[in-house]
């Protein structure tokens, strides 16, 4: 284990236990604390911690014309405010809240993709947020990507043959493997990475909405292959905006709001309380919506 910030390159070995750490200087841990905060997560089975994090982001804006200048100013907005929470071996956690609430930023600093502004990450492995995106080329067919995917996340030629055929399995897109990826639409797109991502069978796996774009085949065959993590004890988190998808699927949903955590419990619960919510907020009721979000968090206190 080693604890980095990101405006340096240093590292302090701590002890060999498999922690990775992200930490900044904003928000200073020393080296003994970031050891215990280590030692807990071993003992407690503890695959996810965070504490206290923060994510801004410096954003331009227009200002008014002055002699035909613009005036360009920045502001800060901030993503992330102040989230703390433990996930452990086994848990299917999903993110609930409406857009802008910091989902997808929360999955990007625990995956490591993106350094908190302040506020400390722990995790007993690398996450893997659907990783291998990055990999995949336009211009070569499913079938060919497959391959490709399954070679960048380190797979040997061998495994990748045995490999590629869960992956076909999986992702349900037929003849289309055969096609350029440049003519799949988005949902076909993300289907594809979502089963390569999960034929590497990490240990933490960050899903943000990849399961929304498909049938009821592909969501049940999703389901088993995410039940077998599970199993092994595996950590899955998925972002979705589908309460009745993470009511189904997770055991545990945590809701996000302006960037704060508002509840933390059974995914049942959450998930239906954040339907209700989300319904009274699409009529209209913004008052009646709040109120909820106000008893949310006195229900769930975190």
């Amino acid at each position: 284990m080693a604890a980095s910030n990101p405006e340096s390159s240093v590292s302090v070995p701590l002890d060999t236990s498999p922690i990775r750490v992200t930490e900044t200087e904003a928000y200073s841990f020393d080296a003994a604390e970031v050891a215990r905060a280590g030692r807990r997560i071993s003992d407690d089975n503890i695959t996810v911690f965070a504490d206290e994090v923060h994510l801004e982001y410096q954003v331009r804006t227009s200002g008014s014309r002055r002699k035909g200048f613009g005036i360009r100013r920045t502001r800060s907005m901030k993503a992330l405010r102040g989230i703390s929470l433990a996930v452990r071996e086994g848990e299917f956690v999903g993110l609930v809240g409406r857009n802008g609430s910091g989902k997808s930023s929360l999955l990007r600093v625990l995956a490591g993709l993106e350094p908190p502004s302040e506020g400390l990450v722990l995790t007993s492995a690398q996450p893997q947020l659907l990783g291998v995106s990055a990999a995949l080329l336009p211009e070569l067919s499913g079938e060919e990507n497959i391959r490709l995917g399954l070679l960048a996340m380190g797979f040997s030629p061998e495994v990748v043959e045995a490999k590629g055929s869960e992956v076909t399995e999986l992702s349900n897109l037929d003849d289309a493997l055969r096609m350029p990826m440049r003519t799949y639409s988005s949902g076909m797109a993300a289907r594809l990475r979502f089963a390569i991502s999960v034929a590497a069978k990490p240990e933490i796996l960050m899903i943000d909405e990849a399961l929304s774009t498909g049938d009821a085949a592909f969501m049940e065959r999703s389901r088993r292959a995410m039940d077998q993590m599970i199993a092994s004890a595996g950590t899955v988190f998925l972002v979705s905006h589908a309460a009745q998808q993470i009511e189904e699927m997770c055991t545990r949903a945590v809701w996000l709001d302006r960037g704060r955590v508002i509840a933390d419990g059974p995914a049942r619960d959450i998930a239906r309380a954040y339907r209700w919510f989300a319904h009274n907020l699409a009529q209209g009721n913004n008052d009646k919506a709040e109120q909820l979000l106000a008893d949310a968090a006195l229900q769930f206190k975190t």
